[in-house]
């Protein structure tokens, strides 16, 4: 819509084509229907790509103030509510109207519900295309859709990734890449919760929906062999399967399979000084002191499967407990060590890491640098955002240096 909006406003023929029956689900599901629309720190540092600094021409061009400026100008209004993060005040149909406004004001044509059988090249057909054709004679792409075929002088591929398929993600833009010779980095779920073997996981199952703030790192291996972490400090809630909230849901898009995740549980206190200091003829039990530090439920549980204590901790005293297994216990809760075994997969995702590979791409225009007139942006495209109404801007930044880019025939 972002693209199609731009183009159409200046001056070009547009076509807009979605194989859903109802338009931009996943604008109204995000933000818990307020949609985060955008960050308003958003830049370069916050994306995840084969080939880091293409996004950096579209994110300049098209910045966070200019969509709150479109926002404004459509009278929704709007807060701020986490670390730069910009909801609607009301309801994220505000951003699906004013979206669909924008194209209005462009006279786009909506094809939807209009599915897409084929597109190949004119070139291939042995007769010119029937016809509703788009941009007149000699166009080089012809789109074979269930309400007839299509010609266009430009095509531009904007359909997402496979996320959340149960609002009909596919991975139809991957395939048509394919198809034109581009390369695709490896897909795969991220901002998605992570999972663990169900018997390794058994003794915290039952912290489901215990949450605290967390920091969460993974190392991976740089250009110069040393080893960097990438570290978020966020929510962390248990689940029945695993971990999610805001903290892993972050590194999910950084993790990889088999990699463990460095996870410390108190940040910002000093577990070995708080329990040293609360030890001095105290006659409470160790898991009764841990309980005021802690959630209840997580202080219980962690002395009944602490890490490498081989006891059961929760009814030691606290002036009988040695130091060192004090010391050994505020270890384990700063630097707890364990391996995902998965994800929670494409219906748990936010968005999907991995797509096009942007080295096929012009990273002003988004256009396929060997097929002229062949675009692909948004999700589709090997850039991801974090959580925060990151990858909503970059839609509409890779949206509009489209829009921009494309030209009059």
């Amino acid at each position: 819509m972002m693209a199609a909006a731009v183009a159409g406003q200046r001056g070009l023929r547009v076509v807009l084509i979605d194989h859903a029956s109802r338009l931009a689900e996943k604008i109204r599901i995000s933000g818990g229907g307020r949609c985060n629309f955008t960050n308003i720190g958003a830049g370069p540092a916050n994306f995840i790509s084969q080939n880091p600094n293409f996004c950096r021409s579209a994110l300049a061009g098209y910045t966070p103030r200019d969509f709150i400026d479109l926002v404004k100008r459509h009278g929704i209004a709007w807060h701020e509510k986490h670390k730069g993060q910009l909801f609607c005040d009301e309801s994220s149909e505000q951003i699906i109207a004013m979206l669909q406004a924008e194209c209005d004001a462009g006279r786009v044509k909506w094809k939807m519900p209009c599915t897409v059988q084929s597109i190949s090249r004119a070139s291939d057909h042995t007769k010119p295309p029937a016809a509703d054709a788009l941009s007149g004679a000699n166009a080089p792409f012809v789109l074979d859709t269930s309400q007839g075929e299509i010609a266009a002088h430009q095509l531009v591929l904007a359909t997402g990734g496979m996320a959340i398929p149960q609002l009909g993600a596919t991975d139809f833009a991957l395939g048509i890449a394919r198809q034109f010779g581009l390369k695709v980095v490896e897909p795969r779920p991220a901002l998605v919760p992570l999972t663990f073997d169900t018997e390794a996981w058994k003794p915290f199952a039952t912290l489901s929906g215990v949450a605290l703030d967390a920091e969460v790192s993974v190392r991976h291996q740089t250009e110069g062999k040393k080893k960097a972490a990438t570290t978020f400090y966020e929510d962390l809630l248990f689940t029945h399967r695993g971990l999610s909230g805001p903290a892993i849901l972050q590194i999910s898009t950084f993790w990889n399979p088999g990699q463990p995740l460095q996870l410390n549980l108190a940040p910002g206190q000093d577990m070995e000084q708080l329990l040293l200091q609360a030890k001095s003829g105290n006659r409470q039990q160790l898991g009764t002191v841990l309980s005021g530090l802690w959630p209840k439920r997580l202080a219980e549980q962690w002395l009944q499967n602490a890490p490498n204590q081989g006891q059961q901790l929760d009814t030691v005293r606290m002036a009988d407990a040695p130091d060192k297994l004090l010391r050994s216990l505020a270890h384990a809760i700063h630097n707890w060590t364990l391996t995902p075994s998965g994800t929670a997969g494409y219906k748990k995702a936010e968005v999907m890491r991995g797509g096009v590979d942007t080295r096929s791409l012009n990273q002003k225009t988004m256009e396929v640098k060997t097929v002229p007139g062949l675009y692909f942006i948004g999700e589709a495209v090997d850039v991801t955002g974090w959580l925060g109404g990151y990858n909503f801007q970059w839609a509409w930044a890779s949206g509009a240096a489209c829009g921009r880019a494309l030209q009059q025939h």
